[in-house]
């Protein structure tokens, strides 16, 4: 199971809500673990409707789509935002990463 903050699915929900899709009730977040990067694997994040293998599960009234294989290496994440003047952004805290790249958008298990 992941968890998503507050803050970061108000702002994807802002995100969404800003679209020109009109089928806005059915788009979500999809959550994605995908090979490349420095260490390995990389997260994608990306705005889309649900696909058939995805497991749905719902933070503060936003719904977030993993595929099976992506749900195995994100169990016990938390994906937060920050709005920082610094360090802005969608985060995600992955407990599973052994290992990660200095720019933090790769790692390995």
């Amino acid at each position: 199971m992941i968890s998503v903050t507050e803050s970061a699915a108000q702002k994807a929900i802002t995100l969404i809500s800003n679209s020109e899709t009109p089928t806005e009730s059915e788009l979500g977040l999809r959550m994605q673990v995908v090979g490349g990067g420095c260490s390995g694997f990389q997260y994608s994040l990306e705005f889309g409707a649900k696909k058939d293998t995805d497991k749905v599960f719902e933070f503060h009234g936003l719904k977030v789509f993993i595929d099976p294989r992506s749900t195995l290496y994100l169990a016990g994440s938390v994906l937060d935002y920050n709005d920082g003047l610094m360090d802005s952004g969608f985060k995600i805290t992955n407990p599973n990463a052994k290992n990660t790249c200095g720019c933090g958008e790769s790692f390995s298990v």
